[in-house]
């Protein structure tokens, strides 16, 4: 890694940038003139998007968050590309499997556990070094409101969700000694490919309808990539039914969240 002077330009590294909310959030930091990383393993969508963008404002390219070997190049190809610099890392690569958990092959259980646990595990070591170079860094992680109790038919993503908040909270305790924030966003249905293609089917989501656009989820990441660290949250819920829900998980007792989340998802 390089350890030449910066540019003053901020950057942001974004993890499953080539549709829907990682889409949404390049082009929010390009349009404020950040020079923005744009990663994914559909290369040919993020290459498009580069175009879009412009050459000069961001840097593309494959890359499976699963696979550890694949971070450091990339990382090292954005930090050259960006100045030398990584403001923000948004581990947003996600994938889920919406149906009784039995119903599912376990390769496809294992595949979500590898992108949504292991990518942002991968993404957080690899990004340290260069977080570290860079003062008032932070690392926005992807969760959602099933980390705040477990949902049925979503039962695996629930549980890596639940496993990235957690990560959240202790990283973000640990790394206050090299000046690095790191927080999370927590929506619930967003109005995405994902949802519409197969969340959608859900009891749940029939129930509570899907309220966030993927601008929504965007929004809330550039207000924590702003300001002071010190005055982030660690956690941020998106929308006011999760902020309801955020609310009164914390004051009703385990047997009240049971029989709420169990109600909605028709059980």
């Amino acid at each position: 890694m390089s350890s030449n002077r910066p540019t003053t330009r901020q950057s942001v590294f974004i993890t499953g940038a080539a549709a829907g909310i990682g889409r949404a959030i390049a082009e929010r930091f390009a349009k404020a003139g950040w020079f923005v990383g744009i990663y994914d393993v559909d290369e040919a969508a993020v290459q498009a998007l580069a175009q879009q963008l412009g050459a000069g404002n961001c840097h593309a390219g494959r890359l499976d968050v699963s696979s550890a070997p694949d971070w450091g190049p990339q990382l090292e190809a954005f930090w050259q590309a960006a100045g030398q610099r990584l403001d923000v890392l948004v581990n947003n690569a996600g994938i889920a499997v919406t149906s009784p958990f039995a119903e599912a092959d376990l390769a496809r259980h294992h595949r979500l556990i590898d992108i949504n646990i292991k990518g942002v595990v991968n993404g957080c070591y690899a990004a340290l070094p260069y977080l570290k170079c860079t003062p008032g860094a932070r690392v926005v992680n992807l969760c959602s409101a099933s980390a705040l109790h477990g949902q049925p038919q979503l039962a695996t993503y629930s549980a890596s969700k639940a496993a990235v908040r957690s990560l959240t909270e202790a990283l973000d305790i640990e790394w206050q000694a090299h000046g690095i924030r790191v927080v999370d966003v927590l929506p619930l249905f967003v109005n995405t490919a994902m949802v519409r293609d197969d969340v959608s089917k859900m009891k749940t989501v029939q129930t509570l309808g899907v309220r966030l656009s993927a601008d929504d989820v965007a929004r809330t990441v550039w207000k924590l990539a702003q300001g002071s660290p010190r005055s982030l949250p660690t956690h941020s819920p998106v929308g006011w039914q999760t902020k309801l829900f955020y609310v009164l998980g914390k004051c009703s007792p385990d047997a009240v969240n049971r029989f709420v989340t169990a109600r909605m998802a028709g059980y």
